[in-house]
């Protein structure tokens, strides 16, 4: 690695041009959603092709996230993070100029590909870039960025759409990613992981997996749940991530290695962050069209009134990181996922064809408390859950499963919503929208107790027990996990 570019000059560019990346990456996941019903006017689509449009994106990140970060380790990571920006900026050009809805779906997952490439990379080069005794404060940055584009996606894209046109939503990408290309390219130090291997198997059957279960969810309710398609693609589906589990207790070095589960923690904070964003995404993709299609409201109108839900964090994260210096990731980690569910709840209890907006007020206000509190201490107690050369692993595979708990929850929740109703009807898009946001509510209460799971705080001051050992298990398949 050259010192040219490290030091103070170099750590605060690496933190600029991560969190820039980082906030685009993220920003795409959510911006869609509140200009999906202006895409529908435009390139027209029913609602199976609306889901693909954020599916195509969120899979193709999530099924290739953690193959990206092998990729840099293998290769340089400097250079797969310019490769990854490089695509990732194309493909939103190719996804404004899209003229029909099936090319904006395949351009959609091709930014998906770039994402996937760019993102894992942004913590590894940051990390590299900063002296230990400043990462916490560099990664707090960066988690901010990342937060406030989840929080301003859908206000984002309501704004551009209603204000220019939905095309915006993906030109907005392209200078910044012009931009950050000579500033990558000049400012980062390239570093690599010596040893890194590709894991290619585990690659191809988590994605043909991942694949075949989302692809039989989002046709079941045009095609039937027992359609040969359908059938085929579940069954497949399932099977090859049944194959992916069983690769990554077997195969010598996974992608995943599959004994990290066997730690409560880990499990535990992984499990339900998987079913905190099934039940989370599958709500935001179908109450910003609820507020448009049924209240009325325009794209920009959308997007501000879910700021209570998706905004609270920026208010609320700094007090849950204080709660969980204070009492440990596990009590505030369960009470935010508890409050979501609530928040879910309310919400669900309030949607009419003519609800008020201060009836859901108060299930996006709790809704956005617990999410918050969710947010700010899962980070750190998935990186504590495992041994230090592990945590790149372990940070890839947290951020891969949010990614498919999302893919799965747009699937799910959009697949009950058109078996209970349908985008005709301000009174049908009601019917299918309640059963589909209680649902959300009962996965998200679900996590809340998966989370109980993880091990409660050690005493402050005891060092970490048997240390020793797991050092000498290392080589052994079996880590010793440490009773709390």
């Amino acid at each position: 690695m050259n010192h040219h570019t490290t030091g103070r000059a170099g750590a605060a560019w690496a933190l600029v041009i991560t969190s820039v990346a980082g906030f685009m990456a993220a920003l795409d996941n959510l911006v869609v959603t509140t200009a999906l019903p202006s895409i529908r006017e435009s390139l027209g689509g029913e609602m199976e092709e609306l889901e693909w449009t954020v599916n195509a994106y969120t899979l193709t990140f999530a099924v290739l996230l953690m193959f990206g970060a092998a990729l840099g380790d293998r290769f340089g990571r400097r250079r797969l993070f310019l490769t990854g920006l490089t695509v990732f900026t194309g493909a939103s050009a190719a996804a404004a100029l899209s003229p029909g809805i099936n090319e904006l779906i395949a351009f959609r997952a091709v930014q998906g590909v770039g994402a996937a490439i760019m993102m894992p990379l942004t913590l590894t080069l940051l990390t590299a870039a900063v002296e230990p005794a400043r990462r916490g404060m560099a990664l707090g940055i960066f988690s901010a960025a990342t937060g406030l584009a989840v929080a301003s996606g859908p206000l984002i894209g309501g704004s551009l759409t209603e204000h220019i046109s939905w095309q915006w939503i993906f030109w907005l990408n392209v200078p910044i990613g012009l931009l950050l290309l000579p500033l990558a390219r000049f400012r980062l130090a390239e570093s690599y992981a010596p040893g890194a291997r590709l894991d290619i198997p585990g690659t191809l059957l988590v994605s043909g997996g991942l694949f075949g279960i989302v692809y039989g969810l989002v046709n079941a309710n045009s095609d039937g749940w027992t359609s040969p398609t359908v059938l085929t693609s579940l069954i497949a589906g399932t099977a090859l991530t049944g194959g992916f589990v069983h690769h990554g207790f077997r195969a010598e070095k996974p992608m995943l290695p599959m004994r990290l589960f066997r730690d409560r923690g880990f499990f535990g904070i992984n499990v339900s962050s998987m079913l905190m964003f099934l039940g989370m995404f599958g709500s935001i993709f179908l109450l910003s069209q609820y507020l448009q299609g049924v209240l009325g409201y325009s794209p920009t109108e959308a997007g501000l009134r879910m700021l209570p839900w998706t905004g609270m964090p920026m208010l609320v994260a700094p007090v849950a990181g204080m709660l969980s210096d204070r009492f440990g990731g596990r009590p505030v980690v369960v009470t935010g996922l508890a409050l979501q569910a609530a928040g879910l709840g309310l919400f669900a209890m309030a949607i009419a064809p003519d609800a008020s907006y201060a009836s859901q007020l108060p299930g996006l206000i709790t809704g956005g408390i617990g999410m918050a509190l969710y947010f700010a201490p899962a980070a750190s107690l998935v990186m504590s859950s495992v041994r230090p050369g592990e945590q790149g692993i372990a940070s890839g595979a947290n951020n891969a499963l949010r990614e498919v708990g999302g893919a799965l929850g747009v699937a799910v929740l959009a697949t009950v919503f058109s078996s209970q109703g349908g985008i005709d009807t301000a009174r049908s898009f009601t019917d299918g929208t309640v059963p589909a946001v209680w649902i959300g509510a009962g996965v998200v209460a679900l996590a809340a107790l998966v989370a109980l799971m993880i091990p409660g705080r050690r005493a402050a001051g005891t060092p970490e027990p048997a240390t020793e050992t797991v050092r000498v298990a290392e080589s052994a398949d079996e880590r010793v996990s440490v009773p709390a």
